[in-house]
């Protein structure tokens, strides 16, 4: 047997092929399954089984006792989980959507963020907060947003995105094993994309970034959704005789920088993607502490391709605001050309 945290898994292989939505309620059941303190929380999970039907059949299974529906207040529930942490109890909250995570930004940051540190220690706060984050689904204004960059900024907060219904499977149970709060970012739409998933593979750390994708000419770096538009590019890069190196970067707060640094200076050139606005995020900070840490190994300044610096658009603009393999393969092309 392997542990990673209080989680446990056997050393043989399970293999299963799922979507990611399937492999985070999996997730859920088998921390539910291992441990009655933890319990979930948010606004229609338990009856309906969320919007994206993540927690679909827990309720039946654990009770309205640990399949909470919530009223529509998201400060609330942040603020309800805080007490029950302090209690014992494990929560995992549900943010419905990501731009209706600011009605609880203030606990979340102010006191949540805090209350660790403010307790020197003492207190455990075993709090998750999962979050449906970012684009491609066609939803209206406030349904499709990346607010990862507020959080990541947070001192007391720790953040992750899964790519892969292998990586959700795993991460959602190591965050609620963890001690401290997690903000756990969803990629809605790959919610539906399927994976193959082992059950009974020991989990890879919380907080690392992976190569995903071996190359020698150009590193492209992503998180969550935008990892497989990655990997795209790599594809049709490679029919042009070019070869891209994909790091799936899976921790925002504490980034892992050893095999992002390690990949640079093999390459020496970077190019950092996600779907949020560029100005002041993830990326910014990727690519100041890579300037920093692997400057003499540089052939190009490190390329930003984000969304643009304006509110997410309607949904028949969605695909000029996001990232796609094409503006991708566009900062390549930049790159190589230094």
């Amino acid at each position: 047997m392997t542990e990673v945290g209080t989680v446990t898994t056997p050393t043989t292989s399970e293999l299963q092929t799922m979507p990611m939505a399937k492999a985070l309620n999996a997730g859920l059941a088998a921390a539910m399954a291992a441990d009655e303190r933890v319990l979930l929380m948010g606004e229609d999970i338990g009856t309906l089984g969320g919007v994206f039907r993540v927690t679909e059949g827990l309720k039946n299974t654990y009770g309205e006792h640990r399949v909470l529906d919530t009223p529509l207040a998201e400060s609330g529930i942040v603020g309800t989980a805080i007490g029950l942490a302090m209690r014992g109890y494990r929560p995992v909250c549900e943010i419905q959507f990501d731009g209706f995570i600011f009605p609880g930004f203030d606990q979340i940051t102010t006191q949540l963020a805090k209350l660790t540190n403010r307790h020197e220690g003492a207190q455990a706060f075993p709090i998750v907060i999962r979050v449906p984050y970012g684009g491609h689904i066609g939803a209206v204004e406030h349904h499709q947003e990346s607010p990862e960059a507020y959080f990541a900024h947070t001192a007391g907060l720790r953040s992750v995105s899964p790519s892969t219904p292998h990586d959700a499977y795993w991460m959602i149970q190591e965050a609620i094993a963890a001690n401290d709060p997690v903000m756990f970012f969803e990629p809605k739409s790959r919610y539906w994309q399927k994976g193959a998933v082992d059950l009974a593979a020991p989990a890879v750390p919380l907080h690392s970034s992976r190569v995903v994708r071996t190359g020698s000419d150009v590193t492209v770096l992503a998180h969550g959704a935008m990892v497989s538009v990655l990997l795209q590019a790599a594809e049709l890069a490679a029919s042009e005789g070019i070869s891209l190196e994909v790091v799936d970067l899976r921790s925002i707060a504490p980034i892992d920088y050893a095999p992002i640094l390690e990949s640079v200076r093999k390459t020496g050139r970077l190019i950092v993607a996600q779907e949020a606005p560029g100005n002041v995020s993830v990326g910014s900070e990727i690519a100041a502490t890579v300037a920093e840490r692997a400057f003499y190994s540089l052939e190009a300044p490190v390329l930003r391709v984000s969304g643009f610096d304006v509110p997410f658009p309607p949904a028949k603009l969605e695909g000029v605001f996001l990232p796609d393999a094409d503006r991708i393969l566009e900062a390549v092309d930049r790159a190589l050309a230094y």
